[in-house]
């Protein structure tokens, strides 16, 4: 049976909460949050870490008033950085992982830190973790060791191929794992044996990896905790294609005998580009996940609540019709929406997970059957400020056609930022957006920052980037674009004192303040 969310609001507590049927996801309280993916953190001169600056953005958070930190996914990224393009859905990207915790843990001193060879992120670091899992292995405790054993015993269904895949990649110097040699393409067990037999102190090291990854993980999800924090993630729906999962289990997905896409993913023409997006992932065998029951799914999705409070799906509506391109073509705009058994997916989670703390992207293209899949499962979608003034009242993203059960954002990582899109729109635009947020000596991006707190939508997100009122030249991604995305990084010193008490001080205006 459909159930509609109930989109209104009950102001007896003078705050304004939370539909009944929205509670599971978003809480009983109006909340505020800030978009900020880790790499962007200014640890390290060549990436962010998830170690003390990751604590200190925590209480910069807590200091504002806000309460959620939202992060772009952290899987381990391609060679352009991109985290929707990861080659491990369960992995933590070892370039998010601390420097100084491995000293303060004692698996690296700092000597050893100073001694780091020049290079890129990925060399440096993988020196300092070759390091540390070396001084591990001569030093570290019986606690230590079993700790690590029982890390490796209780992630073995993803951690096994994970390792053993990067193992291989890297005596193959990168290259793409339908490119290695057949027996080991097609996974036949001699050649895996041998594999593992051959590569067995690398297979450990990359298990090592993840294990230091999730105990600095760990140790930030409490530390958050601690501040009344939550920590709001982000699930790709698709896999990139040299991947360990999709390497790993090729049977579910639409490839030829060669390891090779049969047709991808992507998105028809759109705001973002007019010749759509070919993503290039491949497809899904739904048939196969779905006569297995949907496990893969199923352990996907309770690695990422075991790391996250909240969990955006990225692309929401593939679940209900995905935008089919033939593999041989170039762009985007030739293609077939195809259906997806959604509704089958999201009952089997519920079964197997008891809860699903998701907040659908339903962003783009959206039907009323994807409308109905998000609402038949309680499911928060998106709005989004920057793509509300087409000149209709009736345009969703605008804020009097919000509701409760729904995340606001002034823009996401894909949107140029606020300061940008105003500089950028044409002068009858920009004088809608006047007419809409009301003239006031404010300048951009505080009249967004205002419209979306304002919001009767639950959870209000601000990037990074607009909270601290910065121009085109921050953006973080151009969709359609290959180059130069995912570098951004701030400073703390463009966090001004009287900016975050400014937040705070809206943060309470409008009812988001923390419990």
């Amino acid at each position: 049976m459909t159930t509609t969310i109930n989109a209104t609001i009950d102001h007896d507590n003078g705050l304004g909460t939370i539909p009944p049927r929205a509670r599971c996801v978003l809480g009983s309280h109006r909340r505020t949050g800030i978009l900020l993916h880790p790499s962007s953190l200014p640890t390290a001169p060549d990436h962010g870490e998830i170690g003390p600056d990751a604590n200190r953005f925590i209480d910069l958070l807590a200091d504002a008033g806000c309460s959620v930190w939202q992060m772009l996914p952290i899987c381990p990224t391609d060679y352009l950085g991109s985290p929707y393009q990861g080659w491990s859905t369960h992995a933590g990207n070892p370039l998010l992982i601390s420097v100084d915790g491995l000293v303060d843990r004692g698996w690296l001193t700092q000597a050893l830190k100073d001694r780091a060879p020049p290079g890129g992120p990925d060399a440096r670091r993988h020196w300092l973790l070759a390091q540390a899992h070396q001084r591990f292995h001569a030093q570290a405790d019986d606690h230590d060791r079993a700790e690590f054993a029982d890390f490796v015993r209780r992630q073995a269904h993803w951690l096994n191929d994970h390792a053993l895949f990067a193992a291989i990649k890297e005596v193959h110097q990168g290259r793409p794992w339908w490119n290695w040699p057949a027996d080991q393409l097609h996974r036949e067990d001699a050649a895996l044996a041998s594999a593992r037999r051959s590569l067995g102190a690398r297979i450990e090291f990359f298990q090592f990896e993840q294990f230091v990854f999730s105990w600095q993980w760990q140790q930030l999800h409490d530390y958050a905790r601690g501040k009344g924090i939550q920590l709001f993630g982000d699930l790709p729906i698709f896999i990139a294609h040299d991947s360990a999962d999709v390497w790993a289990n090729q049977r579910y997905f639409d490839l030829d005998d060669h390891g090779m896409p049969v047709a991808v993913a992507g998105v028809p023409p759109d705001y973002f580009s007019a010749t759509g997006q070919r993503w290039g992932n491949p497809l899904y065998r739904w048939d196969r996940l779905q006569s297995e029951g949907f496990q893969w799914w199923i352990d996907r999705i309770r690695t990422q609540m075991e790391r996250f409070d909240l969990l955006r799906v990225d692309h929401f509506r593939g679940f209900q019709a995905y935008w089919r391109v033939n593999a041989a073509s170039t762009t985007a705009e030739h293609g077939e929406w195809v259906k997806a058994p959604g509704a089958q997916l999201f009952r089997r989670l519920l079964e197997q997970l008891g809860s699903l703390p998701l907040v659908a992207e339903d962003l783009g293209y959206i039907t009323p059957a994807v409308t109905r899949l998000r609402q038949d499962f309680d499911l928060p979608g998106m709005r989004v400020l920057q793509f509300a003034f087409s000149g209709q009242a009736d345009n969703p993203h605008l804020p009097h056609n919000h509701n409760a059960a729904s995340v606001v954002y002034t823009g996401t990582h894909d949107n140029d930022t606020s300061v940008g899109w105003h500089r950028t729109l044409a002068p009858e635009v920009r004088q809608h957006v006047s007419d809409y947020l009301g003239d006031n000596a404010e300048a951009m991006p505080w009249p967004m920052i205002r419209a979306a707190l304002s919001s009767v939508a639950a959870l209000a997100m601000l990037p990074m980037q607009d909270l601290l009122g910065l121009g085109s030249e921050h953006r973080m991604n151009v969709p359609g674009t290959a180059e130069g995305n995912w570098r951004w990084r701030f400073r703390w010193e463009w966090c001004a004192p009287d900016t975050i008490e400014r937040l705070k001080r809206l943060v309470r205006l409008y009812g988001r303040q923390p419990d």
